[in-house]
Parts: structure tokens; sequence; C-alpha cells
């Protein structure tokens, strides 16, 4: 069983997708820690809710960059993580605990990569994108985090198609119906090493 350990900022629906897949036993895993750089994330409650420890780490809260650091690489360790799953975590990670975890840090991303990646491309916008340039084909990628925005090795795409009537808010809904299945099902096969850890 591997310990994962979470970073979300905001609602934290696909940590639930992950907690849910650990507590049915479709993924061969345990949520360790959750960890926000958001103090009002309901990312903590969700965590609260299933006990498993919460932390609120930003630079402000710990006196600045390298104490951040600090901070996040003891609580990994803390807690053996095994993995890091970003689930809406829209900052950079510390390039330390990128190179601690070297491969065993993966993010999800609700639209296609390389096209609609990098800086500024999350949730809504990148919805907003897909529909701009008429495209008939959406989808959900997840990728092992290196030190630039989604950019790191892609390990599984899901496509989703686009209607004709869609907006943003309909073709964010149906792609995040099917990104937590999709979710539960590769951090499943991370679990279970069909994609290795680093």
């Amino acid at each position: 069983m591997i310990s994962i350990s979470v970073f979300a900022s905001h609602n934290g629906s696909d940590l639930q997708a992950i907690i849910d897949g650990c507590e049915a036993g479709i993924i061969n895993g345990k949520v360790v820690a959750i960890i926000s750089n958001n103090s009002d994330a309901y990312a903590l409650e969700r965590g609260r809710m299933h006990n498993i420890d919460t932390y609120h780490i930003s630079a402000k809260r710990c006196g600045g960059e390298a104490e951040m650091q600090e901070k996040t690489l003891q609580v990994l360790a803390d807690h053996h993580t095994d993995m890091i799953f970003l689930a809406g975590y829209l900052k950079k990670l510390p390039e330390a605990v990128l190179k601690a975890y070297h491969g065993r840090v993966f993010n999800i991303h609700p639209g296609l990569l390389p096209r609609y990646g990098g800086k500024g491309m999350h949730g809504k916008h990148v919805h907003e994108a897909v529909l701009a340039n008429h495209e008939t084909e959406t989808g959900i990628t997840i990728h092992r985090v290196n030190e630039e925005y989604d950019s790191g090795e892609i390990v599984a795409v899901r496509k989703v198609a686009v209607r004709e009537d869609d907006n943003a808010d309909t073709l964010a809904a149906r792609v995040l119906e099917e990104e937590h299945r999709f979710l539960k099902e590769i951090v499943a096969k991370i679990a279970d090493g069909t994609i290795p850890l680093g």
C-alpha cells in the first residue's frame, strides 16, 4: 500500500476522488497528508472529515520561502510519502521537493497537453480556450511534475468530446465527471506499479 500526500489550493474535488478510491479499495493506497497554501481551502475540511492530517503551509505562514520548503519536506518525510498528487494546486512546488520526490509527483490537468497548458491555463480558462479554438475534442491529462508548468512526462490521457452546444460551464462539468473516474483508474495503476514511480 502506498502513502499519498495531496496538495490542493481550493475545493479539492479531485482529492475527494482519490480518497474515495482508496477507501473503496480501488486504489491500493492511503492519503496520509493534505497540504494547502490556502487556509480556507475546502480540501482541508475534506481531509478532516476523513481523519487525514491536514496542513496549511505557505511562505507567509512559515516566514519565508526557505522555511516553507523545509516545513513541506518535513511533513512529507513524517508521513513516509511514496507519491505526491497535485489536485488543483496552483503554485509551483519548491525545487527541493521536486528533487526529493523526482518522478513521484503527479498532476491532473483538465485539458489536452501540451496544447492547453502552461501558466494561467487552469480550470475554466482551459475550457474557454478549447471552445474559442472550435475544437471537437478536449480531455484530461495526468503527467509527472517538473519545474515548468504542465510540461512533465505525460502518463495518461482521456479524451472527451466537445458538443456543438457546449459553453465553458457545460464542458467543464462533463470533463470533471470523467476526470474523477479517470483519476481513480490512473492512481490505481501508479499504486500497483503499472505506471512506475521514479
